[in-house]
């Protein structure tokens, strides 16, 4: 077992204003388990003052990590990178704006046993319609296209054992449907009810235009890698 038990990682862009407040409830609540942990901020070149922010930050949590990238990448690249850069041996995946809430981890810790991913199902939606209709509808064509079933495919609220991601392909859209690539290549996921938070702080990244029409055209790539992926499970310990 690495010296790092749990990492905690999101990616940041622009959201100065949640930082403070989130790693503070981060804070809180790893120093309530019994286990060794990390948080990774990867910042996705933001162009407010989110970096400063977090280098001001690590001065008072030693355990706080910064990475940054040199172009601007999507979430997507940032949770890859993170997965990089992890050291632990299971990895809660989270949003930065603090719509997740941190007090779940310990669920999603204790659900962890036995399985290789458990995946956040936000047990009510504090966001506006528009994103509620288009995750619904969103989500039946994701299930109905990869003959998966995600309850909530938008949720990135997740624990994950860093030893199911050594394979998981790198694409835009690639956090949408990280259950399913880690199904296809022979690991578990489980499910559970996590919170949400309405958006308190800061402006969403994401509307119809960037998030529902993209993911639907990305169903499509995900049918084909499920035809012809190779599992990650091929070779005997």
């Amino acid at each position: 077992m690495s010296a790092i038990e749990v990492s905690v990682v999101f990616p940041v862009y622009n959201e100065e204003e949640n930082l403070r407040p989130l790693i503070a409830e981060l804070k809180g609540v790893l120093s309530g388990l019994a286990l060794s942990s990390e948080i990774i901020c990867v910042d996705d070149c933001s162009t407010d003052a989110s970096v400063s922010v977090i280098r001001e930050l690590q001065q008072q949590y030693p355990e706080l990590r910064l990475v940054r990238h040199s172009i601007n990448s999507g979430e997507s690249a940032a949770t890859a990178t993170a997965f990089a850069h992890a050291r632990g041996d299971i990895i809660i995946t989270m949003d930065a704006d603090q719509q997740n809430d941190p007090a779940d981890i310990p669920a999603l810790l204790k659900a962890l046993a036995g399985f290789d991913g458990v995946c956040g199902v936000r047990r009510t939606r504090e966001d506006d319609w528009v994103k509620r209709i288009s995750s619904k509808v969103a989500n039946a064509f994701r299930n109905w296209t990869t003959k998966d079933k995600i309850a909530d495919a938008g949720c990135t609220f997740r624990a994950l054992r860093r030893a199911a991601l050594a394979e998981i392909p790198v694409f835009n859209g690639m956090h949408r449907f990280l259950p399913t690539l880690m199904r296809l290549q022979g690991f578990t996921v489980t499910e559970i009810l996590v919170n949400h938070r309405p958006r308190t702080r800061g402006v969403s990244k994401y509307g119809l235009g960037n998030r529902m029409f993209r993911g639907l055209v990305d169903c499509l790539a995900i049918m084909w890698w499920r035809r012809r992926c190779v599992s990650a499970k091929r070779v005997q310990g």
